[in-house]
């Protein structure tokens, strides 16, 4: 088959498809606005779809626009991301925000280059925006669409070259719809992302259900799972962090805002030390024998194990950690952003 009527074959298969078997009850796609779609897409950057759902819903009934995103502190948008992970999202989201009013009035630009222009908004959500909310023929490359693309073109470049990711961008450019774009670009966009998360999944994809099943190379070859290929692979590593957990005699909490960069940047946290010795030093030596060491656990970053020795003592107001920070009343800290394995103990 020519290359134009393969990539014709491949828009129109995907457009039936989602009609017919998408997804259409997640709370972001009931509308074509700007401000909504490029919410969910930012919280969708390394975050499942199901625990998105809650955080947008929250979202948007605390912050129901761009310019109310754009006024609220930074305080109380990480606090309500609390949770989520990669905070640095948050905080370009909100700088995002208030660029938009500043330099674009408060509407959204509607192609993807200039989205690409303000912060956070990387090749692939400005192309997620543009396309589904102004109709642009312009391609998005997340993680599920690499997989639905390698797999159905048999594409074998080593993805952890740039050289060959940008191969694959001008594959995926190629197969976008041609005609009608106001409505097909919508639902293609959104059909390549629902066959990547429902059905051509990382693990045992359901190739009879995919609308290409006769088609896909990678189903002919019997090796779904060996795509995309990406050889080079990032080292964990680990570390062991000691948490100061001060409560004053009236249950306020003592803490800290993390600098930027670094982990939790931005973020309020207990006091933060590399041995138990560091952490003895920000306490007043009458209160040594006062010291309780909590059950140490685990955290899992994405290519970092943290673990994390709590040990907590109850000071006077008055006698605070010699320490940077503040304490925070029991009816505070719950509103501020935490990390959440800070907010999880705290919380009992």
């Amino acid at each position: 088959m020519p290359p134009e009527l393969v990539a014709q074959n491949f828009a129109q298969r995907l457009v039936d498809w989602q009609r017919a078997h998408g997804r259409h009850d997640l709370p972001w796609q009931a509308t074509r606005e700007p401000y909504h779609v490029w919410l969910s897409e930012i919280m969708l950057q390394q975050t499942q779809v199901v625990t998105v759902r809650d955080y947008f819903t929250r979202f948007v009934a605390r912050f129901p626009n761009v310019a109310a995103l754009a006024q609220a502190p930074l305080d109380d948008v990480l606090g309500l991301w609390s949770g989520l992970g990669y905070y640095s999202r948050a905080r370009n989201m909100h700088l995002c925000a208030q660029q938009v009013m500043a330099v674009h009035g408060g509407a959204f630009p509607r192609t993807a280059a200039l989205l690409q222009t303000l912060p956070g908004i990387g090749p692939s959500t400005a192309a997620a925006v543009a396309s589904i909310c102004f109709g642009e023929r312009v391609a998005i490359l997340d993680g599920n669409v690499k997989r639905v693309l390698t797999r159905f073109l048999g594409f074998e470049a080593d993805l952890a070259l740039s050289a060959n990711e940008r191969l694959l961008w001008q594959e995926a450019n190629r197969l976008l719809p041609d005609h009608d774009l106001a409505h097909t670009m919508p639902r293609y966009t959104q059909a390549i992302m629902d066959l990547g998360a429902t059905v051509c999944t990382a693990r045992k994809p359901t190739c009879a259900a995919c609308p290409f099943h006769g088609q896909c190379r990678a189903e002919a070859l019997a090796r779904q799972e060996n795509f995309p290929v990406k050889t080079r692979k990032l080292k964990r590593t680990a570390q062991t962090i000691w948490l100061l957990w001060a409560v004053s005699d009236d249950a306020a909490v003592w803490l800290s805002q993390r600098p930027t960069p670094g982990v939790w940047a931005g973020l309020y946290c207990l006091p933060l030390f590399g041995d138990r010795e560091a952490l003895l030093a920000s306490v007043p030596p009458a209160r040594h024998s006062q010291l309780q060491d909590q059950p140490v656990f685990k955290h899992v970053l994405t290519h970092k194990d943290l673990y994390l020795h709590p040990v907590s003592v109850v000071l006077p107001k008055g006698s605070p950690p010699d320490v940077a920070g503040a304490w925070v009343e029991a009816e505070r800290w719950p509103g501020l952003g935490l990390p959440a394995p800070i907010r999880k103990l705290l919380t009992g």
